[in-house]
C-alpha cells in the first residue's frame, strides 16, 4: 500500500476501526488505479514517492465520500496530480 491505516484514518479524519473494512480495500485498489493511469508502479525498494502519496490521500478521500461537497474540487486536484505524477514517471 502506498500509505498505511493509520495514515489513512488521519486523512480521512475517522476514529476507531469502524469504517476499515471501506478503508483498506480502497488503499488497496489505488496502487493498481495509479499503475493503470500513469504507466508505473509507485513502490521501489519499499520506498513510496511522495506525490504518490499525496494523491493517494486525495483519491481515498474522493473514493470514501464521493457526494461530498468538495469532490469537484478534489477531481481537479486529482487530475492535476496524475498529470504531474505521470510526467515524473517518465523522467524516471
Amino acid at each position: 500500500m502506498l500509505i498505511d491505516i493509520e495514515e489513512a484514518r488521519d486523512t480521512l479524519r475517522v476514529d476507531g476501526q469502524d469504517n476499515d473494512p471501506i478503508i483498506l480495500p480502497l488503499l488497496e485498489s489505488i496502487p493498481s488505479y495509479l499503475e493503470a493511469t500513469t504507466g508505473r508502479t509507485w513502490v521501489d525498494d519499499d520506498k513510496v514517492h511522495p506525490l504518490a502519496q499525496t494523491v493517494t490521500k486525495f483519491i481515498l478521500q474522493l473514493w470514501f465520500d464521493p457526494q461530498g461537497q468538495d469532490s469537484v474540487r478534489l477531481k481537479r486536484t486529482i487530475d492535476t496530480l496524475l498529470v504531474a505524477l505521470t510526467a515524473v514517471g517518465r523522467g524516471m
